[in-house]
């Protein structure tokens, strides 16, 4: 019930003396009290009743009215029990914090107060009870007929008198009434990075729209980045609390249709992995795999690597990332997937994407890999694994928290060391420069260094000597005891290129 209609009840006969900008302030419920510190106790919206008998409270009502504010109380009321009106010093607290004050006439007792009101409320919520129970009814029928979300989702525009729209962390609308939402990129970046959900957003000048309430869709999801969230119009606080209830049940319904969703998904992953699978060899079976895919084997395709968190997080991340895709499953611990190659801005999407979800990342990374361009069966799997090469090189650069990395950037050096398993490059790189580096450890010199540098500078003694601040007798002692301790030649072209590959695999 409201401040408003407390005070119109006239067998109660209580009196406003401040505080009419507040009339429309909810009561919740009647808390009695005759001490000072009385804020850690309430919860907001009470109406507060006092009599004033406590000597801390005749001397300091300041105090206590200041709790209340802070409190989140809806008013306070004063009792003529041992007073013939209310102090000025309260009025005058009163009227300068904005806490609505009620005088309560000496011959009603709190009591009779607390109960009108207790059964004043228990009535509202029986009410409101049937009405949520019509709602949700009304909002698990139109799911039930098939109708879809769209539908839902007009229902309970009608039911707020505002606009909802679900969106993806990367700005996507999923579904919502009708109209397009063009701050979704906006609030998809507030969502990301908000203290705490639900948030409320500020009108922004020059934009169309006001402000919007963030609510999460709640999911598997670990992580932000990888979940939906609802936009609604305005600020809930405003709204009726069973506006709010339509809010809240459409993020669950939606989240329901969501795993629903990841349920029809299984199947699709189930054919990728079968078109992954490197049993299958034969390219008639693998064309007939890559059609039933939603694949042309006559078509370029590309193939996408992501990883973040954990399995299913970096599906659904992928998923968001890449909507094109027919499919999207995990493949050793990475999310993968195989597209048609007909978007010429697909790489710079994916890299604005992950821009924007990289403002959630604190202590996680997100890294995506993409294969060239292929065409035809046999070239499939080759693609899935350049991608997954690529995405292991975007992880091992340092700055920043996410990375989209493309084939072609890649020296193809680079490429081939990303496709030797950890140990063997682990092994080939100890094995020839192992005895430098416990050299240089044992007598604090610098032939790994040195060793770089002159392979740098394509073997050029009075450039790398240069670079080193060196005199080239000096580089040619070191270069001598390099080959020494590793056995190899620096001369020839094949220990240049075993030495050069061993640094990169550092």
């Amino acid at each position: 019930m409201k401040l408003r209609d407390l005070l119109n009840i006239g067998e109660l006969g209580l009196r406003l003396l401040s505080g009419e900008h507040a009339l429309d302030r909810p009561v919740r419920w009647v808390y009695l009290t005759e001490l000072v510190e009385t804020g850690r106790y309430l919860s907001g919206n009470e109406l507060v009743l006092t009599g004033l008998i406590g000597p801390q409270l005749r001397e300091s009502p300041e105090a206590l009215v200041e709790e209340l504010v802070d409190a989140g109380a809806t008013a306070l009321g004063v009792g003529l029990s041992i007073q013939d009106e209310v102090p000025p010093r309260v009025r005058e607290a009163c009227s300068r914090s904005g806490l609505p004050l009620v005088e309560v006439p000496r011959e009603l007792s709190f009591g009779t107060i607390s109960e009108v009101v207790t059964r004043r409320l228990t009535a509202e919520r029986a009410a409101g009870l049937a009405t949520v129970l019509g709602r949700h009814r009304r909002l698990i029928s139109s799911v039930a007929e098939g109708s879809g979300l769209r539908r839902v989702f007009e229902l309970t525009r009608a039911e707020l008198g505002r606009a909802c729209w679900v969106v993806s962390p990367t700005g996507r609308v999923i579904v919502g009434p009708g109209p397009d939402l063009p701050e979704a990129g906006r609030l998809a970046a507030e969502y990301l990075t908000a203290a705490r959900l639900p948030h409320v957003t500020d009108a922004v000048d020059g934009e169309p729209g006001g402000s919007y309430t963030l609510l999460p869709v709640n999911t598997r999801a670990a992580h932000r980045v990888a979940g939906w969230f609802l936009a609604c119009e305005g600020a809930l606080v405003d709204v009726p609390e069973e506006g709010r209830e339509s809010a809240y049940e459409l993020a669950a319904l939606t989240a329901l249709e969501r795993a629903r969703l990841e349920e029809g998904h299984r199947v699709e992953r189930r054919l990728l992995n079968a078109l992954l699978d490197q049993t299958v060899t034969e390219p008639t079976e693998v064309a007939a795999r890559m059609r039933a895919c939603g694949l042309d084997p006559e078509r370029r395709f590309v193939a996408v690597a992501c990883e973040f968190g954990g399995a299913d997080d970096g599906v659904a991340v992928l998923r968001e990332l890449m909507p094109e895709a027919a499919a999207v499953t995990a493949l050793e611990g990475e999310a993968v997937t195989v597209v048609p190659d007909g978007d010429p801005g697909l790489v710079e999407r994916l890299r604005a994407s992950v821009a924007l979800l990289e403002t959630a990342l604190v202590r996680e990374r997100l890294t995506v890999g993409v294969s060239a361009p292929a065409t035809g069966p046999s070239l499939l799997r080759g693609a899935v694994e350049e991608a997954r090469h690529t995405r292991r090189l975007a992880a091992a650069r340092r700055a920043g928290r996410a990375h989209v990395v493309t084939s072609d950037e890649i020296h193809s050096h680079a490429l081939l060391l990303a496709t030797v398993p950890d140990g063997v490059r682990r092994s080939f790189r100890d094995r020839l420069l192992g005895p430098l580096q416990v050299y240089d450890a044992e007598h604090h010199s610098d032939l790994v260094r040195t060793l770089s540098a002159f392979l740098d500078h394509s073997g050029s003694w009075n450039r790398c000597a240069g670079e080193l601040h060196l005199h080239v007798n000096t580089l040619r002692y070191r270069m001598r005891r390099i080959e020494e301790l590793t056995g190899r030649d620096l001369s020839t072209l094949e220990d240049r290129v075993d030495f050069f590959l061993a640094l990169r695999a550092m």
